[in-house]
């Protein structure tokens, strides 16, 4: 059904244009029908001015009653319904908000399905693993020599980097993680993110370049902390077993780029936007959660910086650039 008065910016001028509308036709239907009997005129008078308002009120209203079918469809869990909002009073602006509202709503519902789905998946793999290898065990089946448990540490570890994982995106969407602030060496910053990652029953090959030697920089180390070790477990995991891992600092603008670089596969340019979202493994089958990066770049955006995969000519490099406080 048309709707004349969607143009006016005003629900108070629409109502008045209403009353003279309808007090208009009223009185031009007297006058055409000056000759009749005055209770016919009157009947005809007011029938006439009913449809008018019925025209008119119907597009001032009809947004109202779709938002009340939409909100009602929302309590049964859809939240695909949208209202039209081509009205430019209150009323159309209540319809935009509605709109932005459902669609909040309905990312929210599908992140969260996708969430306990991706969750129960993840962490069913290495429980299952963790349960048959501890039943083979128990039953005799197997031996619990040294390489066995280091199978079941794996998995342990694998499930306590989830929830670890897990636990900082809680943080991320309550947004109740803060900046701390330090100025800092990063040479020695970079170091210590090294070592703390080494693993003695698998050496890495870590080369940190950072130039100039006494470059410092200022952000919180903690949450940089999280950006490099999850840069530098993803090139490992993601690369051959020999695989060398470059990570190098250089200043920029009054902040720093650190840049992480593989000798691995390398990230295909379509898949280069999206390893940054939450439970994308850009085709990767090797175990890992899909949140690393993802919490990466949260840590970046925290500082106001920027996280990107940066061309080269083999393997994977990501940039991490943090502008000055």
């Amino acid at each position: 059904m048309p709707r004349p008065l969607d143009p006016l910016r005003s629900f108070k001028v629409k109502t008045g244009l209403l009353v003279v509308a309808a007090l208009f036709f009223a009185s031009l239907t007297f006058w055409v029908t000056a000759r009749w009997p005055f209770r016919y005129a009157l009947v005809l008078a007011l029938l006439v001015s009913l449809a008018v308002t019925q025209i008119l009120a119907h597009g001032m209203t009809s947004p109202l009653r779709a938002m009340t079918a939409a909100a009602r469809a929302m309590a049964t869990g859809d939240y695909s319904r949208r209202v039209r909002s081509t009205s430019r009073d209150e009323i159309g602006e209540l319809a935009r908000a509605f709109n932005q509202m459902a669609e909040d709503l309905e990312a929210a519902d599908r992140y969260r399905r996708e969430l306990i789905g991706n969750v129960s998946h993840e962490l069913r793999t290495p429980i299952s693993a963790l349960q048959a290898l501890l039943e083979n065990v128990v039953d005799g089946v197997e031996a619990p020599d040294p390489a066995r448990m280091r199978v079941a540490l794996d998995q342990t570890e694998r499930l306590g980097r989830l929830v670890a994982e897990l636990l900082d995106l809680s943080r991320v969407e309550g947004g109740a993680v803060q900046l701390e602030r330090e100025n800092f060496p990063v040479r020695e910053f970079l170091e210590d993110v090294v070592r703390q990652s080494e693993d003695p029953l698998r050496p890495r090959r870590v080369t940190v370049d950072v130039q100039p030697p006494h470059l410092r920089a200022d952000a919180d180390t903690a949450r940089l902390h999280q950006v490099v070790t999850n840069l530098v477990d993803n090139a490992f995991r993601h690369g051959p077993a020999r695989t060398r891992v470059v990570v190098r600092a250089r200043p920029d603008a009054g902040g720093v780029i650190i840049e992480v670089e593989d000798d691995g596969p390398g990230i295909a340019p379509g898949e280069r936007s999206r390893v940054f979202e939450r439970f994308t493994r850009g085709g990767s089958t090797d175990g890992g959660t899909g949140l690393g990066l993802a919490i990466a770049r949260w840590a970046v955006d925290l500082h106001d910086g920027r996280i990107e995969v940066v061309d080269t000519a083999e393997g994977c490099c990501i940039r991490v650039s943090l502008p000055a406080a």
